[in-house]
C-alpha cells in the first residue's frame, strides 16, 4: 500500500515513515524539502498520485491565533489534492481533550483541523494523543525562573513519540474509523508533580512551585487532558527517563 505522509521528515512523520516500511508499504515521506508545499499547495497534487492513503502531520508553526489560518488553509489543500487522487483514507493527529479547552487558540485550530477532516468527503481517522513526554522539558522552560519552575497541578497522562508513531502507523495501515481513537500513556500526573520527578531524576536542582496561573497549561480547567479508557501506550514516563 502506498502511503504519503505529509510532514515525513518530524518528530513522529520519521518514526512513522519508518515503521510503515517496516511492515511493508510504501510510505512516502514528504515535507517543504521535498517540494510540497500545504499552504500554497505546491507539490501536493503530484504527491498524492497514486496514494492509498495520506496521513498528515504537518504543523502550524506559531500556537496563536495564526494556527487557525494554517490549519484551514492547509487542510481545504490536502482534502482537495486527496479527492482529485482518489485516495481513500486521510489521518490525522490530534490532541485528547482538545474540544475541551477553547480558550487555548491552538486547541481551537486543532478542532478546526477536525472538523475539516470529517466533512472532506474522503474516508478519514483521527489519532488524539495525550501529551508527548518529549514536551517536558518545553513546558518546564516557559516558566522557569532562575532555581524556581513554576507549573499548574493539571493533570497530564504523557506518551512517548515513538508509542505515538506506532499508533498512527497501525492506523494508516488499516481502515478508515470515520471516527476518532484516543492514545495515551500508562500514567497520569499532575503536571508540577511531573516536573518535581523529572527534575530529580536529571540531577536537576531547580525547585517546582505549585501555581495555578503558570503558563500554557494554566488555561486548562479539570482533568480534560487524560482518557484512562484510551488505548494505553506501553512506555512509563520514569522508564522513558532512565
Amino acid at each position: 500500500m502506498k502511503i504519503a505522509v505529509l510532514g515525513g521528515t518530524g518528530l513522529i512523520g520519521s518514526q512513522v515513515v519508518k515503521n510503515l516500511k517496516a511492515a511493508g508499504h510504501e510510505a512516502v515521506p514528504l515535507s517543504q524539502s521535498t517540494g510540497v508545499d500545504v499552504i500554497t499547495g505546491k507539490g501536493l497534487d503530484d504527491a498524492l498520485a497514486g496514494a492509498d492513503v495520506v496521513v498528515n502531520l504537518t504543523n502550524s508553526p506559531t500556537f496563536d491565533d495564526a494556527s487557525l489560518a494554517f490549519f484551514r488553509t492547509s487542510m481545504d489543500n490536502i482534502a482537495a489534492a486527496a479527492r482529485k487522487n482518489g485516495v481513500g483514507h486521510f489521518v490525522i493527529l490530534s490532541i485528547v481533550g482538545v474540544d475541551q479547552v477553547p480558550e487555548l487558540d491552538y486547541y481551537r485550530a486543532k478542532v478546526l483541523q477536525e472538523q475539516i477532516l470529517a466533512e472532506s468527503s474522503v474516508p478519514y481517522s483521527i489519532v488524539r494523543a495525550t501529551q508527548f513526554m518529549e514536551f517536558m522539558d518545553a513546558a518546564m522552560s516557559w516558566t522557569s525562573d532562575g532555581d524556581t519552575v513554576r507549573l499548574p497541578a493539571t493533570p497530564i497522562q504523557p506518551i512517548a513519540a515513538k508509542d505515538v508513531a506506532a499508533e498512527v502507523a497501525g492506523v494508516a495501515a488499516g481502515a478508515s474509523l470515520n471516527g476518532i481513537r484516543n492514545i495515551g500513556g500508562p500514567d497520569v500526573f499532575t503536571l508540577d508533580e511531573l516536573g518535581r520527578l523529572t527534575l530529580a531524576r536529571k540531577g536537576d536542582r531547580r525547585t517546582v512551585v505549585t501555581d495555578p496561573t503558570a503558563g500554557m497549561f494554566a488555561t486548562v480547567k479539570g482533568d480534560v487532558l487524560t482518557d484512562r479508557d484510551a488505548h494505553l501506550a506501553p512506555t512509563h514516563y520514569t522508564d522513558w527517563l532512565s
